[in-house]
């Protein structure tokens, strides 16, 4: 039986004459995340990629599906017989190899794509034969087009004529990495993971940059952030993940800064640390997990004090999004049991009683410059510790 697997792009397709570019990465990460399964080789033709295994019987088809949902640049993937080019083929297969499918439906209907417009015969003349040669051998079903239990979907395409039974959704989106690199402000809570796993579909490969304060901050709660990004490696390829020890800044604005101030203020200054980390690793944008009005730090004048303090772009993927969109998603990459386990990461430590909603970038500069902080932000830097978290 000649198995394989059909896998369909949709963004990937509109990029003209840039299309074997982002084609070129699609692939790399496809190799990159099965090279585990067993040999296979890739080719591609109508925004269609055929991964065709070595040995199809030896290859784990379900766990490759699995992981290929997970891959950014995917719409969809079906695992499809290949036969010959001919309806007589294709007739000879198609009931031995959806037999447990049909016998499990009660009404079907057959689609066709007849992307080769050489075949003789014309897609809805392929679909009444084959849908005969069903009913022939399996008198209980009937036929629905509207509402069936099971679509049978006949390819007849540039290689060979392709038998499978509907499409699994891929995770659509840009190959990670087409777009480039950016770093996240990565904490352990629902945010940041989900800000992440956003802009990898955009097509941006990531470092991530997390904060602890010892001793006001605890292992546990780095070990949570390391899980967060175990967690998101599937969607965004390897992350090199920055650990910066920012116990002394904190420390600092505490001792010198307005108290309704310092959660801006460290905002600030973790947006200048992580400016200098990316610009060593030649990265050019931030990510945040902002939200606009979901908390004090995230209304419209404390993201403008915030983002004045950095050169690079600031993306921030979930602006416009409230908790529950946001909630939804974490459940759906799994980071949702994680984020919510009680480690309080540096972003807790030393809250405000009354923060301020509203900060003005000139009181907020002027309240900084009661002490300097750069040789504790530049001290800060030479002691990030960086590690590469991987599958």
């Amino acid at each position: 039986m000649n198995e394989l697997i059909l896998i369909k792009y949709g963004e990937i397709a509109l990029k003209g004459l840039n299309k074997n570019a982002f084609e070129d990465v699609l692939l790399k990460n496809i190799r990159w995340r099965l090279r585990e399964l067993g040999q296979f080789k890739l080719r591609r033709a109508q925004s269609t990629v055929y991964l065709e295994p070595a040995e199809p019987e030896a290859f784990d088809f379900d766990e490759a599906l699995d992981r290929l949902t997970k891959i950014f640049g995917i719409a969809s993937l079906s695992r499809a017989l290949v036969v010959e080019k001919s309806m007589d083929a294709v007739l000879a297969e198609i009931c031995g190899y959806l037999d447990a499918q049909l016998r499990a439906a009660r009404t079907f209907k057959v689609e066709t794509r007849r992307s080769d417009k050489r075949f003789p015969l014309k897609s809805p003349e392929i679909s009444a034969q084959a849908g005969g040669a069903i009913l022939s051998h399996y008198p209980h079903l009937k036929v629905d087009v509207h509402n069936p239990d099971l679509v049978v979907n006949v390819e007849i395409r540039d290689f060979g004529a392709y038998i499978h039974a509907g499409s699994i959704p891929g995770a659509g989106g840009m190959p990670v990495s087409s777009s480039g690199r950016a770093m996240i402000l990565i904490s352990g809570g629902l945010d940041s993971p989900v800000a992440a796993y956003m802009m990898a579909k955009r097509g941006l490969a990531l470092d991530a940059i997390h904060f602890v304060s010892p001793p006001y901050t605890s292992d546990r709660a780095l070990q949570k952030v390391e899980t967060l990004c175990e967690k998101l490696v599937p969607y965004t390829g390897s992350i090199r993940f920055h650990c910066v020890p920012f116990t002394e800044i904190q420390e600092a604005i505490k001792e010198h800064c307005p108290e309704e101030l310092f959660t801006v203020i460290m905002r600030r200054m973790m947006m200048k640390v992580a400016e200098k980390v990316a610009r060593k690793r030649e990265i050019n944008a931030l990510v945040t997990g902002e939200s606009l009005a979901q908390v004090a730090s995230q209304t419209l004048d404390a993201l403008y004090c915030t983002d004045n303090s950095t050169d690079l772009v600031v993306l921030r993927p979930l602006i416009g999004m409230d908790k529950t969109e946001i909630i939804r998603i974490a459940y759906q990459i799994d980071t949702y049991e994680t984020s919510i386990l009680p480690y309080e990461d540096c972003c807790t430590v030393f809250t405000p009683r009354h923060p301020r909603t509203r900060p003005k970038l000139y009181f907020v500069e002027q309240a900084e410059q009661g002490f300097d902080f750069a040789p504790l932000i530049e001290e800060a830097v030479q002691n990030t510790v960086c590690k590469t978290i991987t599958l």
